[in-house]
């Protein structure tokens, strides 16, 4: 369970970004997302940041009550959504070129994404974290085991885990309407850093999924009344959060470009430091997006030391995988538990996230593990799945068929 002393973090996050920050630009780098070459700067200083609380949904609060609120158990469906990256500028991502399709199938804009937000709020939800749902114990047999935590929620509410996946910033999203990298501005929080259509440099906290949350809840600080944002499901193979802490196998790895992956390093540790602070927690999406279905055990041993030694190193420990591209090892993973799981939960991973048409969970009875699966708003369930979601919003109120792609859609 998670509990920290705000002040506490706060003058942790300034130490950290003493530490961390010193010779980099407001990018972070002397390599940005882009890949373009970013002059050394002294890093500005960034105001105190404000007091963050987190608190345990596990424990009811003292006399039921906190700051007027009644709180009441909760031991019901905990509805999971989760992203990939939101378009910022629908104009280059639907553009008519390669990528104007899939990304029409697995993304929401910005427009949507801050709808859904909405509506999910109107509809009485309050975030969770993943981690704080599921425990692990120690059963009769002696064995661990995971059970389902009781929550403790403001009275007639309902919770929500919210995660995204790919939260990388890869390279073919730079021109294709997304932005490029995280970073911390110069009111002390997290923003994002990209270009717009038209060439020029923008910082803002309105045009990414991440910093559109954090707004969210300072302006709506009821949806999460235990500090809970949602969880960061990081590949590796390009780094993380748009800077380039990556190595590479298939160039010569010089000494140059270890000096700039080291500057990279540097970069993002304070903005991890400032996600973590502020109630975002990380989860592991394999280091090269694999598909754990089909591949040799060897090579997802060797994919899941690299994330450790890559990615694991830099956010720190997690207990939350998240499949890439839904796959599930041994094909049916809350039936059939074969050597890639047993590898997988062997490692410490204990909550294994699909994807799926709602939000089940399974807690395996021979190993000490939950099976969870997600539900995915995007382009595809938007035009296809709008009865489905209708406890979240309707699809109707939801997208934006004026920048999208003309392509079918089954409630027009």
């Amino acid at each position: 369970m998670r509990r920290f002393t705000a002040l506490l973090l706060a003058a942790l996050m300034l130490l950290s970004l003493a530490a961390c920050g010193q010779g980099a630009s407001a990018g972070g780098s002397a390599q940005n997302a882009a890949g373009d070459p970013t002059p050394e700067e002294e890093a500005p200083e960034l105001p105190e940041p404000e007091p963050y609380e987190i608190s345990d949904p596990t424990v009811m609060p003292e006399g039921g009550v906190r700051d007027g609120v009644t709180y009441a158990a909760y031991d019901g469906i905990v509805e999971h959504l989760f992203f990939h990256p939101v378009v910022a500028y629908p104009e280059l991502a639907f553009d008519g070129d390669a990528q104007a399709n899939g990304i029409d199938d697995y993304m929401v804009t910005v427009d949507e994404y801050n709808k859904i937000l909405q509506s999910v709020y109107d509809k009485g939800y309050v975030l969770v974290d993943i981690g704080d749902v599921w425990s692990q114990t120690t059963g009769e047999d002696g064995q661990p085991k995971m059970v389902r935590n009781t929550l403790y929620l403001p009275e007639g509410k309902k919770p929500l885990i919210l995660s995204y996946d790919d939260t990388n910033y890869y390279e073919y999203m730079l021109a294709n309407g997304f932005t490029y990298k995280l970073l911390i501005g110069e009111d002390g929080k997290i923003a994002s850093w990209g270009k717009a259509p038209q060439g020029n440099e923008v910082t803002s906290r309105d045009l990414d999924a991440i910093p559109i949350l954090d707004k969210f809840v300072e302006e709506h600080p009821d949806f999460s009344p235990f500090g809970a944002k949602g969880c960061l499901s990081l590949t590796g193979y390009q780094g993380i959060l748009g800077y380039r802490t990556q190595t590479d196998q298939d160039v010569e790895w010089t000494a140059e470009r270890e000096a700039n992956r080291q500057k990279e390093i540097e970069a993002v540790k304070p903005i991890i430091a400032e996600l973590k602070r502020t109630g975002w927690t990380f989860g592991s999406h394999t280091w090269g997006h694999i598909r754990l279905g089909t591949k040799s055990l060897e090579s997802i041993q060797a994919d899941t030391q690299r994330w450790f030694d890559e990615v694991g190193s830099l956010v720190g420990p997690t207990t939350i995988l998240f499949y890439p591209h839904g796959e599930r090892p041994d094909g049916n993973d809350w039936q059939n538990t074969g050597p890639v799981f047993q590898y997988l939960q062997s490692q410490g991973f204990r909550v294994f996230a699909s994807v799926g048409i709602e939000s089940f969970s399974y807690i395996k009875k021979d190993l000490c593990a939950v099976i969870c699966d997600r539900l995915h708003p995007d382009g595809t369930t938007l035009r296809h799945s709008r009865d489905r979601y209708l406890q979240f919003y309707d699809a109707k109120d939801i997208m934006d068929v004026t920048v999208r792609p003309q392509r079918e859609i089954d409630w027009a």
